[in-house]
């Protein structure tokens, strides 16, 4: 799984080149194009000041948004520019599109240390379709091609997978930290391994948990997905959401665990609501059982306690999805409390791994993300690559 990274290329070679460095600038913007979070693109600082340092002639490229290969005026990456010009403190040059002969003869009036940014790459339909010729194209702007987007490693794009066919590709060092940290997790953890996985629905996590099994020494469940567990073992559960169509899934799931002598933890108590809403009237049960007429919103008292004792222990903790409807805050409770207790254990020294997406606001917005050792900034190719699966987007970076 190791990697080449452009550490690896010896300084004397990267003087003069032009390295195109596919980044993950897929950044918030609000209704006047003003960026709410430039968290994605300080997470490529490492990468593109190395490059500079170095003399390189960059040519930065992303995607923003899904313009599904329309040019849409709302989602150009001139507001990235202006933020990348402000954070490096020196002129970042915008081409107009990401080929063709403007973006040619911009690229070859780059000098050693310069900066391109090129415009939204899925303002073409061939670049999410992993079109050869538009893949040969990009290329042919380079000399050494440099994947830092770790948020789109899962996905076969001209810019991520194609390209790498027609240049040296390496990992930058963004996606060197996440191969670190979620390959260390895989293949040798410290023990006990805890997995904690919360999120609406089990569909999307079905072979994350399938995998997650065979590994870890303690298997937490939360969120919406618990429901379904619950009734795969005939405990009422009122008017929650549950995937009927997984029941023989959630079953299959609960058997491998019990085989394979692995605590599968579910919640012991729920907080319940009488409708789907901030405003709703809610109450702790004081058992697993939910009435009728009721839905489960987040995991009660007792069972952030219970889940906390579990945490407490572990020396290698792999979060992925909230414990309840955390972006209400009267249903946070729960996802708080996890997020404290694996703070607690990362200042004991636990590894704690937090999966990006739901999981990583949350740790955010319970001010704790400081605490954890590392925050995937690729909520999608963080559960791919815990699933086992090859992602696409790394399986053609050269080896070490």
């Amino acid at each position: 799984m190791a990697k080449k990274t452009v550490a690896d290329i010896p300084d004397k070679e990267l003087k003069g080149k032009k390295v195109f460095v596919r980044c993950d600038f897929n950044v918030p913007l609000d209704d006047k194009q003003n960026i709410t979070s430039d968290k994605r693109i300080r997470a490529a600082m490492p990468t593109i000041e190395y490059l500079i340092k170095c003399g390189a002639r960059l040519i930065l490229a992303s995607h923003l948004g899904r313009p599904k290969g329309e040019v849409k005026k709302e989602l150009s990456l001139v507001p990235v520019q202006k933020k990348l010009a402000e954070l490096l403190g020196k002129p970042v040059a915008m081409a107009p599109d990401c080929v063709g002969p403007e973006v040619k003869k911009l690229v070859d009036g780059l000098k050693d240390g310069d900066v391109l940014l090129l415009e939204n790459l899925r303002f073409h339909k061939t670049e999410t379709k992993n079109n050869p010729e538009f893949a040969k194209e990009l290329a042919s702007l380079a000399e050494i091609y440099v994947s830092d987007a770790f948020g789109t490693v899962h996905r076969a794009h001209a810019s991520t997978e194609g390209i790498a066919h027609h240049l040296p590709a390496y990992a930058g060092f963004l996606i060197e930290k996440e191969l670190k940290f979620l390959g260390g997790a895989l293949t040798d953890p410290k023990k006990p391994f805890v997995a904690i996985i919360g999120g609406a629905k089990i569909s999307g996590k079905l072979e994350v948990l399938k995998s997650l099994v065979n590994k870890v020494d303690s298997l937490i469940i939360g969120g919406g997905m618990a429901y379904t567990f619950f009734k795969a073992q005939g405990v009422a559960v009122g008017k929650s959401l549950v995937e009927d169509d997984l029941i023989d899934d959630a079953k299959a799931i609960l058997k491998a665990a019990k085989e394979k002598n692995v605590p599968f933890l579910l919640p012991i108590d729920h907080v319940i609501a009488d409708k789907f809403a901030e405003d709703a009237n809610s109450k702790a049960t004081s058992d697993t059982a939910i009435p009728d007429g009721w839905l489960g919103v987040d995991i009660g008292p007792g069972s952030v306690k219970k889940f906390s004792e579990a945490i407490n222990g572990a020396k290698t903790i792999v979060w992925n999805g909230p414990m309840g409807v955390f972006e209400m805050p009267k249903f946070a409770a729960g996802t708080l409390g996890i997020a404290k207790a694996v703070a607690d254990a990362t200042s004991k020294g636990a590894v704690s791994i937090i999966g990006g997406g739901d999981s990583a606001s949350a740790v955010k917005k319970a001010g704790l993300a400081d605490k954890m050792s590392h925050i995937s900034t690729g909520g999608g190719a963080s559960l791919e690559f815990l699933e086992g699966k090859v992602l696409p987007g790394i399986a053609v970076l050269q080896d070490k």
